[in-house]
């Protein structure tokens, strides 16, 4: 599979900038807009299941699922930027992700961070 397949990162087009930083170098803070997030519960599939089920016996890297996780990590990040763009943010500060299992049913992933106004330093 192409490395694309196991990669996050930023969403195409957007103007919001995101970083896991605290601030932007060469940019200031204009205005805190405040914590924004997006959130999505995937379920796994019982193809992914039996595979990994299988894997856990024998060994090695569960790709089906880390296929998935990054699909849904992307996911939540999209809604993270979409929800920052509604605000009037152009970029998201200090950006995580928290992952917990929803119970039992799948897996909860969340990216959150602080939406602000950034402007170069002049």
């Amino acid at each position: 599979m192409p490395i694309d397949d196991y990669t996050g990162g930023a969403v195409q087009g957007s103007d919001v900038l995101v970083v896991t930083t605290n601030d932007v170098p060469g940019h200031e803070v204009k205005q805190v807009i405040g914590e924004v997030f997006g959130l999505t519960v995937r379920s796994r599939n019982i193809g992914s299941q039996l595979g990994a089920g299988l894997k856990s016996v024998i060994g090695g890297e569960l790709k089906g699922l880390t296929k998935t996780l990054v699909q849904t990590r992307n996911e939540a990040m999209e809604r993270l930027v979409e929800a920052a763009g509604v605000r009037g943010a152009n970029a998201v500060l200090a950006m995580r992700f928290d992952v917990t299992t929803a119970q039992d049913a799948g897996t909860e992933v969340c990216a959150y961070g602080t939406a602000v106004i950034i402007a170069p330093v002049s």
